[in-house]
């Protein structure tokens, strides 16, 4: 897709209606509660199409230049240094969010989509072995006693969040949206609360 090739610029993609989501690729937010003008994306092409709006924002808030180059290395032992052993550190966590190509981004996603990553991450969190097994708990139909501990346990997500919820991503709350955690509770992904998927990783004290 191509601004000249398929007649899409920046001003016409924020008139199409909701439920055009692989034409409404961006949107002005002004949150008249916290008087915050921001960009949100509900599907990801936009920062192609859009460059030479997106792509000052995104280097000025993560501080990189115009040539910066994403890089991935998953090899573990080629991280150095550590928590200070001398600080009086309870517990160390460690999160990233993912987001699954092929599914709206949360200000654009569609019940259905919610849904289907919902879905998919039951299919493949029930076949973790080890230290990474555990259990997937819906937050739809979820039972007292399993959300008092989970609030118990500091692991459950909210709905309410003011700027979350003029975005548009606590919409059908709370249909799709659930918690996983392995049987040490050092393991846990959130799924569908603002990122896709929030994969995080728990442990007592600051050895990481």
């Amino acid at each position: 897709m191509s601004p000249k090739k398929d007649g899409i610029n920046f001003m016409n993609t924020l008139l199409l209606p909701p439920d055009s989501l692989w034409l409404k690729p961006s949107l002005v937010l002004l949150n008249s509660i916290t008087s915050i003008v921001a960009f949100t994306l509900e599907i990801g092409t936009p920062t192609r199409i859009f460059a030479d709006v997106f792509d000052p924002i995104i280097q000025e808030y993560h501080g990189i230049s115009a040539d910066a180059k994403h890089t991935s290395d998953m090899d573990f032992s080629k991280i150095t240094g550590n928590v200070n052993p001398a600080a009086p550190v309870h517990s160390t966590r460690i999160r990233v969010g993912r987001s699954i190509d092929g599914f709206g981004l949360s200000p654009g996603i569609t019940k259905e989509q919610r849904l289907g990553v919902e879905n998919l991450f039951k299919s493949a969190s029930a076949q973790f072995e080890g230290d990474l097994a555990g259990n997937y708990y819906p937050l739809t139909g979820m039972e007292e006693s399993v959300r008092q501990q989970l609030v118990d346990d500091h692991f459950l997500f909210m709905s309410g969040d003011r700027n979350l919820t003029v975005a548009g991503m606590e919409r059908d709350w709370p249909e799709g949206r659930g918690i996983f955690h392995n049987k040490d509770k050092t393991f846990l992904v959130w799924v569908n609360e603002e990122d896709q998927l929030r994969i995080i990783s728990m442990q007592k004290g600051g050895d990481v």
